[in-house]
């Protein structure tokens, strides 16, 4: 018997929709391209994004077409958001600091027919515009007074595309399961692969992302996302903000420490979320200037394991709550969030820190687990390590342009990556399945080793590779960047390391290094260490 409940789509114009009519008049702050700081609402958001979509109807761009954005935090980036998917296209945000090839190949496999692009790009997109195959619309996001002289075909400034619309355009009803939203793997290995998010996976996902015990938003949340809206579409703040009526705060494309700082506080930003590099910036910077903006209560790191020492330095130093988030772009991104329970926040700073370096545990929507060499289901006691394995409703089922799927026979979806679960449903991510090294038939987690070794006061970063060993098979080697003015030696760094892992799972050597090759979404490039230093 089917129950008798309206069965209305999850659309993604319904989440701007609800921001409008529920909460216009809260505020979205962005610092633009151009340099000033302007104001604008939900309200104007919401007509705005209708202009837009009125004008690539215009323009020819149809439902299920592909339209490209190569942009940083900014309102227009936002309304393209709502724009392109409220009329039944498909956003597909564009890393920029992807290789020109890549972007080539991943915007020829899309077949991309428009581009929206801020004027820092231009350079970039002249330089493959021959190349591209399908881009017949290049809408660069800015006004007629900064448009730049350009070679590119039919380029247009965004104000100037958008000014005669009236911004009276109806949202299609669209089926929640058409396709939304598109983003790109950072392709560590081969191509990058799409991943094709859908109405409903969006939505979804958003309510997620704002609940309590995940990001916790509300009417009264200041939001500044410095994870970038090219990165999983900002980890689908832009998104869950609408759901919430929180303020948006947008950065643009000036993330240095004092810039951001500057923004934090003007705005009154009560809760921002980034990658853990931009925020060992921010903490020198605050100690330097100090203290940390006034309205900041709570920040969430993502995208790579943050140090023990900036876990401790937020919330001991700096009383900020401090909330671990872990996904991958297959997740769209969310995984599981590190919130404490109140049983943990009377433990000292440094054990209760010790504890957050887990990645945390699965928002309702997210199902997890792991499994042994031989297929096993293993225990959730904090003990067993396995593959980690996902899913749930915003989780892919394959890859767009693809009829293989990745998914297991029971339909789990194979993350990459090794974890234990303990009894309280807490992840610890303890290794990549490429990057965990095995050596003399012991498995040694080069995750633990690089963050023990951040825990070196003189130590910024640091990443451990496996390099071929004679008679161990494997050995560790440690690449360290030392910390401003310090000249670590490789003598104290292994005596520190020496106070928490036994002797056989030190690196053999330790190399010091200006910088670490660091991948498009912010990661090491272990890849490219390897061939660097095979020879160990």
């Amino acid at each position: 018997m089917r129950g008798r409940m309206m069965d209305t789509p999850l659309l993604i114009s319904s989440l701007v929709e609800h921001a409008s009519r529920v909460h216009g008049d809260q505020q979205i702050a962005t610092r633009t391209v151009e340099g000033p700081i302007v104001h604008s609402t939900w309200a104007e958001v919401l007509r705005r994004s209708k202009q837009l979509a009125e004008a690539l109807t215009g323009a020819g761009i149809g439902t299920s077409d592909r339209v490209a954005t190569l942009g940083w935090n900014t309102q227009r980036h936002l309304e393209a958001y709502y724009g392109i998917s409220g009329m039944g296209a498909v956003c597909h945000t564009l890393n920029p600091r992807l290789h020109p090839t890549q972007l080539v190949y991943i915007m020829n496999h899309a077949e991309d027919r428009a581009l929206l692009l801020d004027t820092t790009f231009v350079p970039l997109a002249e330089a493959v515009a021959d190349e591209l195959r399908h881009v017949e619309h290049y809408v660069v996001m800015t006004d007629r007074e900064h448009m730049p002289e350009t070679s590119l075909p039919n380029a247009v400034s965004y104000e100037a595309f958008i000014e005669t619309c009236p911004g009276t355009y109806s949202w299609p009803s669209l089926d929640e399961r058409d396709a939304a939203a598109l983003c790109y793997t950072s392709g560590t290995t081969g191509h990058p692969k799409g991943a094709l998010y859908t109405h409903r996976s969006t939505v979804l996902h958003a309510m997620g992302v704002a609940m309590p015990d995940v990001f916790n938003l509300s009417r009264d949340t200041c939001v500044l996302p410095i994870v970038p809206q090219f990165h999983a579409c900002a980890w689908g703040l832009p998104y869950a903000a609408a759901v919430a009526g929180s303020k948006l705060v947008m950065p643009g494309p000036r993330l240095d420490a004092e810039g951001l700082t500057e923004l934090l506080e003007s705005e009154q930003v009560n809760f921002c979320a980034g990658v853990p590099s931009v925020f060992l910036g921010l903490i020198q910077h605050w100690r330097a200037s100090g203290g940390a903006p006034s309205a900041l209560s709570m920040v969430l790191l993502g995208g790579a394991a943050p140090p023990q020492s900036l876990i401790a330095a937020l919330e001991g130093e700096f009383d900020i709550e401090f909330r671990h988030g872990w996904g991958m772009t297959e997740t769209s991104p969310l995984g599981a969030v590190n919130t404490l329970l109140p049983a943990h926040r009377s433990w000292p700073v440094e054990e209760r820190s010790a504890f957050q370096t887990k990645q945390g545990r699965a928002p309702y929507g997210i199902e997890l687990r792991i499994l042994g060499q031989a297929g096993e289901v293993l225990p959730h006691n904090g003990q067993a390590f396995g593959e980690l394995q996902a899913r749930g409703p915003w989780v892919v089922d394959g890859y767009f342009g693809s009829d293989e799927t990745p998914l297991t026979d029971e339909g789990w979806f194979p993350t990459g990556d090794v974890a234990t679960i303990d009894s309280e449903a807490y992840v610890q991510i303890t290794d990549r399945t490429k990057d965990l090294i095995k050596s003399g038939g012991e498995w040694i987690s080069s995750i633990d080793v690089e963050n023990m070794a951040m825990d070196h006061p003189d130590i910024a970063m640091a990443a451990v590779i496996g390099v071929p060993d004679e008679k161990w098979g494997e050995r560790p080697l440690l690449i360290a960047v030392p910390a401003s003015e310090t000249k670590p030696t490789k003598e104290a760094v292994l005596e520190h390391l020496a106070g928490s892992l036994a002797q056989w799972q030190l690196p053999d050597k330790v190399i010091f290094v200006d910088s670490l090759p660091m991948g498009a979404t912010g990661k090491v490039q272990k890849t490219q260490l390897r061939k660097e230093y095979a020879g160990g």
